[in-house]
């Protein structure tokens, strides 16, 4: 059996993060040992990150409904963040190697990178079906990332204070059961201001057309015009803080791995 180390810490408050000094506007999450992240889709809310000298993936999952026509590759993480343990996003066994792994609300940290686990309801009934989601937030390669996994329900006042700022969100917009539509999406978007968007959680030509009920990404994108919208080619892309000036926010829609 593989090695995992699963650390757990105890949850974080609006007092604690005052108090600690984890509010965005007080310390400055970039790192400037790297200066760039590379960005990998894999499918539905998976990503790999690289910079900073590590892989970080969010997301691992199973082939098997929506993410049946996607094969989660072999990509050796060093660290894996894990929303929850549902199948489409907390397959930890599906990842090769022995990564740390983070699964829980609260602060970590690894080779000099802190992980920062919050949590959110995975539905619109406060978590009562589908318990917790945790929204993870980092930086690497001096770019402020925020994945918000599978949330579904408005965020909350506390929740927009300390989530709000980071330079790129990734945001479930395809809708279901737990997670956002594309409505629900564009109003997070709106809450969160961050310089750059990444949709993720969307239906797409190999997510399966049976048992899944999730809306295109286009549907998101018809709902923020006003953002500067662009598709790329590829299913990675390699990001500067440095590039993150436009006076809009930018949209990147970026093809999942095959």
């Amino acid at each position: 059996m593989k090695r995992r180390q699963l650390i757990r810490y105890g949850g974080i408050s609006l007092t604690t993060a005052i108090a600690t000094g984890l509010l965005p506007r007080q310390v400055s999450w970039a790192q400037q040992s790297s200066d760039s992240v590379t960005i990998q889709y894999l499918g539905h809310t998976c990503f790999l990150f690289t910079g900073n000298g590590i892989k970080v993936l969010v997301n691992p999952y199973q082939s098997i409904g929506c993410t049946a026509g996607y094969t989660l590759p072999d990509v050796r993480p060093d660290v894996v963040l894990v929303s929850s343990f549902l199948l489409d996003e907390g397959a930890i066994d599906s990842v090769a190697g022995n990564p740390e792994v983070f699964t829980e609300r609260g602060s970590y940290e690894f080779n000099g990178i802190r992980f920062q686990g919050f949590s959110l309801p995975h539905d619109r009934e406060g978590g009562r079906r589908f318990g917790e989601n945790i929204a993870w937030r980092w930086t690497q390669g001096g770019v402020d990332l925020l994945h918000l996994g599978g949330a579904a329900a408005p965020l909350a006042t506390e929740d927009k204070i300390l989530l709000a700022g980071a330079d790129i969100v990734f945001t479930p917009v395809g809708g279901g059961i737990k997670a956002y539509n594309p409505q629900e999406a564009r109003q997070a978007v709106k809450v969160l201001n961050p310089k750059m968007v990444i949709p993720t959680h969307y239906r797409t030509a190999m997510a399966a057309k049976e048992n899944c009920d999730l809306a295109p990404v286009d549907e998101f994108l018809t709902l923020v015009q006003d953002m500067e919208i662009g598709r790329v080619s590829s299913n990675s892309i390699t990001v500067k803080q440095s590039y993150l000036t436009s006076d809009r926010t930018l949209v990147r829609v970026l093809e999942p791995a095959s």
